[in-house]
């Protein structure tokens, strides 16, 4: 990766600490690298040359916990690998590990030096971890693979729920909940263009995706496809860290889309305490992000359990097929789109005439004489029992019926 940012904020580190320095991934590949190298030791030479940190090199650093560490580590010279001692600071985003900074010093030099200067330089090194988010993690080889096997997991892989129920991120964190994340794309055109390169769209989501739940404890990992994104959550009480996700997530895809923001959605599963139900758990959340798409009423942020006939919808395998004669008659008469739309309401809202009135901006009256057309068309009361279960039911299917495929 070359970035001029990450590159300026390299050498104004190791200009003020009088050390070479040299930045990596969570991959062990070279990032990027300082000017200022008069300390050097034949593992450093290799690794400026190869980009890469040898097998051997890798071990011996991560003996000494640097993968798990919060705070600068102090790695000791190895004599047998060639290699002098070193600092190394962990690159943290909000708790969210993005790389990792190296300090080299002399054999007959202390640490110690080094580590007190590091807290003067604080706000360097976050901006340096904040550079590299915003840069380089989303295309990590290991964020890469463990994203795959995540969605892979999500679709039913045995293989793939059995390593993901040993990440250290998700084990015994249960119960979990799913969620599915996206755009209300209402422009054909726009749709199109989203689908013309599917691999941007899904760089696009995978980014915008870890970039809003950064730093969101209840959020344990996300993973990006072509339309949107899963995130697995910790089930916790009320939607305000969801509300937190969903606001970021717009502001993300936004910037990084290049368009204005547009309304976005979050569906929500049940929670589940056996991730053997995972793959369940992803279809639920992706029936409920769909519902928030075809209905605004519902609201852009739904639990499954809130998406009401659309639940049976989603588990009808011809649903989307309005087979009411009563519905089909409506349709054809309603040529000008003005008595569906108040039926619809009228349902919606538990058969207040004074709320849809207030809604569609009518006068009463006028909701009165269309319910009134309505019984002429279909020559049955549209309020009572069967016929208002068969035509809500009917509407709600045709909204199903132009769902997004996700």
């Amino acid at each position: 990766m070359k970035d001029v940012g990450v590159e300026e904020s390299v050498e104004t580190i190791a200009t003020a600490l009088g050390h070479g320095v040299s930045v990596e991934d969570l991959d062990g590949v070279l990032l990027a690298y300082s000017s200022h190298q008069s300390t050097a030791d034949q593992v450093r030479v290799n690794f400026l040359l190869s980009k890469k940190v040898p097998a051997d090199v890798s071990a011996w650093q991560l003996s000494h916990g640097v993968a798990t560490a919060v705070r600068p580590v102090v790695v000791p010279a190895n004599e047998q690998l060639g290699m002098l001692g070193r600092v190394c600071v962990p690159l943290l985003v909000r708790g969210f590990r993005v790389g990792y900074l190296w300090v080299i010093h002399e054999a007959e030099e202390s640490p110690d030096a080094i580590l007190g200067a590091l807290p003067g330089i604080r706000d360097r090194l976050d901006r340096l971890a904040e550079l590299l988010l915003d840069t380089n993690t989303p295309e990590s080889e290991a964020r890469r693979r463990r994203e795959t096997q995540f969605l892979a997991a999500c679709a039913g892989d045995p293989d793939a729920m059995d390593a993901v129920a040993g990440w250290p991120e998700v084990h015994g964190r249960a119960p979990w909940v799913v969620g599915t994340i996206m755009e209300r794309i209402e422009d054909p055109d726009a749709a199109l263009a989203e689908l013309a390169d599917p691999e941007a769209g899904v760089l696009l989501q995978r980014v915008a995706a870890l970039q809003a739940t950064v730093g969101i404890r209840p959020a344990l990992f996300s993973a990006g496809a072509q339309l949107h994104a899963v995130i697995l959550f910790r089930e916790l009480p009320g939607h305000s860290e969801h509300e937190v996700v969903l606001k970021r997530y717009g502001a993300e895809i936004s910037l990084r889309g290049g368009h204005p923001e547009r309304p976005d959605m979050l569906g929500l599963s049940e929670p589940f305490a056996d991730l053997r139900r995972l793959p369940a758990a992803y279809a639920q959340s992706k029936s409920a992000v769909q519902a928030a798409a075809v209905d605004p009423g519902i609201g852009p942020l739904v639990d499954y359990r809130n998406t009401g006939v659309y639940q049976f919808l989603a588990a009808t395998a011809r649903a989307g097929a309005a087979e009411s004669v009563y519905f089909q008659d409506l349709q054809e008469q309603d040529r000008n789109g003005e008595l569906l739309p108040v039926l619809e309401l009228l349902y919606d809202t538990d058969g207040s005439v004074a709320d849809v009135a207030n809604r569609l901006h009518l006068h009463r009256s006028s909701v009165y004489n269309r319910l009134a057309r309505v019984r002429s068309i279909i020559g049955a009361d549209p309020l009572r029992g069967g016929i208002r279960l068969e035509l809500h039911l009917a509407m709600k299917a045709v909204r199903w019926a132009n769902r997004p495929r996700i």
